[in-house]
């Protein structure tokens, strides 16, 4: 018997897939800290503005606010980097997307997946105003028609 993936959702990044067209998705762990974690079970944590970038090797998330967690004693920055644990293929295969013009490393949502914190981001272009304008208009009519009914 397989058992069903546990997941649960602790935020997304909504305006991502409206800002980005996404053509990758991936998966990696979080390095966090013990206070971190239990802030991330809380819930309070924010990825608006946060992105994902190859550094020396290394994928490192910037920008992710995680609320410090008030019965902790260390203080750490809500804003401070935080390392993704990848392959170094992954690595490699990312570094080699983001050199091409136009792409970048989007977070869209972090969560826990059998206990663990994982973020999924994908590899991302910038829309256009007219394509997001576009995708407007037709939201707009598909809600006319749905109201019609």
């Amino acid at each position: 018997m397989v058992e069903a993936k546990r997941i649960k959702v602790v935020c997304t990044n909504r305006k991502a897939r409206f800002d980005f067209q996404i053509d990758e998705v991936y998966e990696a762990g979080i390095v966090l800290k013990g206070p971190e974690v239990k802030s991330l079970r809380a819930g309070t944590a924010n990825l608006r503005d946060s992105y994902v970038w190859i550094k020396e090797g290394e994928a490192i998330m910037e920008n992710f606010h995680i609320s410090p967690y008030p019965a902790s004693r260390e203080r750490l920055d809500p804003l401070r980097p935080r390392k993704l644990l990848l392959h170094k293929k992954e690595i490699m295969r990312l570094m080699g997307k983001t050199q091409q013009r136009g792409y970048t490393l989007v977070p869209l949502r972090v969560y826990f997946k059998k206990g663990l914190a994982k973020t999924e981001f994908g590899v991302a272009r910038r829309k256009k105003l007219y394509d997001r304008r576009e995708e407007l208009k037709k939201r707009a009519m598909e809600r006319e028609l749905r109201r019609r009914e």
